[in-house]
């Protein structure tokens, strides 16, 4: 969601700032703003409404001075998005704060500030910060830190903030409880940011806050403090992900380039991981084979795109290894009374590892008996990463577009692979079915490149959808969750309402919204459940519907009126899932640019949900 950049350095940091924010622009955000301690002492504090641009032009035009700043686009929760909602927010002309995530006892803290005689100029919950280390500077004095670290102490919620004093420019001092904050280490500067893809153009050594840290940050000096005030020391590690992962190339959107980069990010799932004949138990990690053999059941949280991966795995769990398997929404299974079941492996999939709802949930159940914790995720050094026992990273690369492709995919894989160690490691899995799942999964890469050869088919087949305002999906089996991804980028990219089911609740409601102008998607592989699927779509063809089916070339379908074939080349059962991803991926891009609509930050949605 939203993103935070702050700096310490000897150079003017006003550009830094900027093109931090610019990196960090895929999260989705309505406003973007700066502070800088200028050379004469003062705070130069500049927001504008809208796009990064329209702050860099601020800057441009302005010729902002100062070596201390912090700077943050912001996705609306408190009040409107406006320019006097924008952060940062000040107290006096002497604190600035910059924060993500939600002060939960704001109000309260509010009237008491207002009682002190502090004047709000916001809607926020944010600006609660400023004044409150405002008051602890003149009630108790002392420096920038302890201010900030007795403020802390009266706030609830989730919050990763940067705060900085005109009157203390040597440094920033920041917090994380509940949304990231990573800090780069420079030489003779240093830096903050929510995401490290802010700071790649000035560093790639960083140190990631855990859970409860305060930090100080200097030019040349970095101090973190646990949640009990006790200094520590926070491992630094060195940034793999490339710059021009933020480059579109030759592609028209970041999306665009990302559907396209799928077969090249499974490769680099698959690298070191795929033996010829095997799955390489080792890539999971030190403990994952005592942890595997004990486990009993999987209990899937995930958000979103993510939760979508853990319903087709749930499939894969259960038919392939023959282990029980449940898929909840990380939001409703925190405040759920759920009971946990013997020896249950909690398994979290999420493509940043700051998804809130599923790090709380993490952290509630395993406060409720689970056996272990496993993450499949994006990003190393995540919350999600380091607070569980095992993880294992997609290597999807870097994603801007909001809406999830390849992290999606890899996902998937990923979970493929970890079906087949855990059913190998519990003897449900014999080397034969080993084999041919290594096998399959080393020939993916190729296979998607079969699907992507059909984007000038869907590009004229998403004109039929220029005009539609609905859509409906269907789906069989392990279809199913796919239908429902399908569904979900298409309302996420452009704005048309489309529904998923699966094929055979039809007669149970869904006929009834079946007309000419209700355009019904269907993925149809050659399965053990095509025939049941046949009689779905003529469910569909007896009312009027118009079907556009996406069906295996020998499954046996014919073109006819009102039914547009999509013939698909013939995929092993065991990938089927994912191949048939990608044409639906290209489906929703299509019909987003017939539409008009800003494919890779789609209204109202933001990349990483760091709150509730």
């Amino acid at each position: 969601m939203c993103g935070i950049v702050g700096a310490v350095a000897q150079r003017d940091v006003a550009e830094i700032l900027v093109e931090g924010l610019k990196r960090l622009e895929y999260r989705g955000y309505d406003s973007a703003g700066l502070a800088v301690t200028t050379p004469d002492g003062a705070l130069h504090r500049l927001r504008r409404l809208g796009k990064v641009k329209a702050l860099a032009d601020s800057v441009a035009d302005t010729a902002v001075e100062g070596g201390t700043g912090i700077a943050h686009t912001r996705w609306a929760t408190h009040g409107e998005p406006s320019e006097a909602n924008a952060h940062p927010h000040m107290s006096g002309e002497h604190i600035a704060v910059v924060h993500n995530g939600i002060i939960e006892n704001h109000q309260l803290l509010r009237e008491q500030l207002e009682q002190r005689g502090y004047q709000f100029t916001s809607d926020t919950d944010t600006e609660v910060i400023c004044h409150l280390v405002d008051w602890e500077l003149n009630q108790h004095g002392g420096d920038l830190l302890a201010a900030f670290q007795r403020t802390i102490g009266q706030l609830e919620g989730a919050y990763g903030t940067v705060v900085m004093d005109r009157r203390q420019p040597e440094h920033l001092v920041a917090a994380r409880s509940g949304s990231p904050l990573v800090i780069g280490c420079g030489i003779g500067e240093n830096f903050l940011a929510s995401d490290q893809l802010a700071l790649l153009n000035v560093t790639r050594r960083f140190i990631f806050l855990e859970e409860g840290d305060i930090a100080r940050v200097s030019r040349r000096d970095i101090e973190i403090f646990d949640v009990e005030g006790n200094p520590v020391e926070r491992n630094m590690q060195e940034s793999s992900i490339t710059q021009d992962a933020a480059d579109k190339g030759q592609y028209r959107h970041y999306m665009q380039k990302e559907i396209f980069e799928q077969p090249a990010a499974l490769t680099n799932t698959f690298e070191s991981r795929l033996g010829s004949k095997s799955i390489l138990g080792e890539s999971f990690g030190q403990g994952a084979e005592e942890i595997f053999s004990k486990a009993q059941h999987i209990q899937i949280i995930a958000c979103g795109t993510s939760y979508n991966a853990g319903l087709v795995a749930r499939y894969w769990f259960e038919s392939i290894a023959g282990i029980s398997c449940d898929v909840e929404i990380a939001s409703e299974f925190r405040y759920r009374n759920f009971v946990s079941r013997p020896n249950s492996l909690l398994l979290t999939i999420s493509q940043s590892g700051e998804t809130a709802d599923t790090l709380a949930a993490l952290r509630l159940a395993k406060q409720r008996g689970y056996m272990a914790a496993m993450a499949i995720c994006n990003v190393p050094g995540s919350s999600l990463v380091r607070e569980s026992d095992l993880a294992f990273m997609t290597r999807a690369g870097t994603e801007i577009g909001v809406a999830s492709t390849k992290a999606f995919t890899t996902q998937l894989a990923s979970l493929l692979m970890l079906v087949t160690a855990v059913g190998k490691i519990q003897r449900r899995i014999d080397e034969k079915l080993e084999a041919k799942i290594a096998d399959t999964l080393h020939r993916l890469p190729a296979t998607l490149e079969q699907a992507l050869a059909f984007d000038k088919d869907i590009e004229q087949l998403a004109e039929d959808f220029a005009e539609k305002h609905h859509a409906l999906f269907l789906g069989r089996g392990e279809f199913y969750p796919i239908a429902i991804e399908a569904a979900l980028k298409l309302k996420e990219i452009s704005y048309i309402h489309a529904e998923a089911y699966a094929a055979g609740e039809l007669k149970h409601g869904p006929l009834a919204l079946i007309d000419a102008d209700m355009p019904v998607i269907v993925v149809a592989p050659n399965n053990d459940l095509l025939e049941k699927l046949k009689s779905n779509i003529e469910e569909v063809r007896a009312r009027g519907g118009q079907l556009y089916v996406f069906a295996d070339q020998d499954a046996g379908f014919v073109e006819s009126e009102g039914m547009k074939i999509i013939a698909m080349p013939h995929v092993d059962e065991l990938v089927a899932p994912i191949f048939y991803t990608l044409p639906m991926q290209l489906l929703a891009y299509h019909v987003a640019l017939i539409k008009g609509t800003d494919v890779d930050q789609p209204r109202n949605l933001a990349k990483a949900v760091t709150v509730e």
